[in-house]
């Protein structure tokens, strides 16, 4: 997992500083072909144990996913009292084109859930480049009785985009979440929520924009 991880095309992040200066760059229609080194810095959290999440990039070049394989929260019945909430922090170096910028407009997250009635669960997401804050989490409430896979979307307006900085190599940090609630109908049952790949189409993707930087 950790090292370059020498991919062809590109792979973004999502918010970080702003830079007036891009405001009238123009946008582009076609993301750079050129190859892009990605280096897993770290990866932490009870969601994704060393070994259990990998990135990869779509051939073109719009978008990266992120795939887990033990990413699971759960609660009732003779569940762990801590596996109610499980989170994983993907810190990621990305090498972008020279000349290009880009923001992230878009992030698919998908799952299996089951749920007791009464039950609840939420999927959260934030995202901030190394130096910068962190952008206000985006949450995603479910309550049962469910059992059947879920699909939670997080998208931002073109106009609303904050683009990474023209020329600077920043970390950037994907925090996610997951958390149950057994609740007080049914709590010798379990419930539980994934963001998995137990089929190979269960996981994260992060749909990518492009524009050209200001020339210096």
């Amino acid at each position: 997992m950790a090292g370059g991880l020498l991919l062809s095309g590109a792979v973004a992040a999502l918010l970080t500083t702003a830079l007036p200066a891009q405001a009238s760059s123009p946008v582009v229609d076609n993301p750079p072909p050129d190859k892009i080194v990605i280096d897993v810095a770290t990866v932490n959290g009870s969601g994704c144990p060393a070994g259990t999440a990998a990135v990869a990039v779509s051939p073109d070049n719009t978008a990266f996913t992120v795939t887990y394989s033990s990413y699971l929260a759960q609660a009732g019945g003779n569940s762990d009292p801590t596996a109610f909430r499980k989170n994983c922090q993907l810190n990621l170096v990305v090498h972008v084109p020279q000349g290009f910028t880009y923001a992230v407009a878009s992030a698919d997250y998908r799952g299996f859930l089951s749920l007791q009635p009464g039950a609840t669960a939420t999927q959260k997401a934030s995202y901030y480049f190394q130096g910068s804050s962190s952008t206000v989490p985006r949450t995603h409430p479910f309550s049962g009785a469910y059992n059947d896979d879920w699909q939670a979307t997080d998208s931002t307006d073109w106009a609303q985009l904050v683009w990474a900085p023209c020329g600077a190599l920043r970390n950037f940090n994907i925090n996610t979440e997951l958390r149950v609630n057994a609740g007080s109908a049914n709590p010798g049952k379990v419930s539980f929520m994934t963001m998995d790949s137990t089929d190979g189409d269960i996981s994260t993707v992060y749909h990518l924009a492009w524009k050209e930087c200001p020339h210096q």
